[in-house]
């Protein structure tokens, strides 16, 4: 299956996609146990690899499996109204084992962010519909789990919650 919705700036994307050899699409849930175990070792690749890697995230929140997946999802969408995406997106992941409503108050404000922005930024249909669009996109590209990864716009199915897995990718 290959990737419907291009990358484009609507994405959070760390490193530069059109100079990368590898443009690596994740589409997560934050409370989701594999998305949890797998986002150190994505971290680390890609901090490792700037050069040769772009890295975008894209919400998919399994609601019926995960209850606390939306509101995580929506609480990193506000974060990134006020420029933190990656901040929140990583302390979210740090605690995905608990993403309580209390936890994701407390992680706002541990990232410094305006809360009451995040609030009214959470209820708009603006970022409901930035995550649906992600979660839709995601469908339609072949996502029927989370982590789901793209590798430069095709589905991959080499993740198997191993630094080498994602290593073996620059030496393709």
């Amino acid at each position: 299956m290959s990737l419907t919705i291009p990358v484009s700036e609507n994405d959070h994307i760390v490193g530069d996609p059109n100079t990368a050899k590898i443009v690596l699409v994740e589409y997560g849930d934050y409370e989701c146990s594999h998305c949890g175990d797998a986002f150190p070792i994505v971290k680390k690749f890609v901090d490792e690899n700037r050069k040769e890697v772009a890295f975008v995230f894209r919400n998919f929140p399994l609601k019926d499996a995960h209850p606390n997946a939306m509101a995580a999802a929506a609480t990193a969408e506000a974060s990134a109204k006020q420029g933190k995406f990656w901040e929140m997106h990583d302390q979210i992941f740090q605690s995905h084992a608990d993403l309580s409503e209390e936890t994701l108050a407390q992680l706002v404000e541990a990232v410094g962010l305006d809360p009451d922005a995040v609030k009214n930024d959470i209820e708009s249909a603006e970022l409901q519909n930035k995550i649906e669009e992600d979660f839709e996109g995601g469908v339609r590209s072949g996502v029927n789990g989370t982590p789901s990864f793209f590798v430069n716009g095709e589905k991959w199915e080499g993740y198997d919650g191993t630094e080498e897995s994602l290593s073996s990718l620059l030496s393709e």
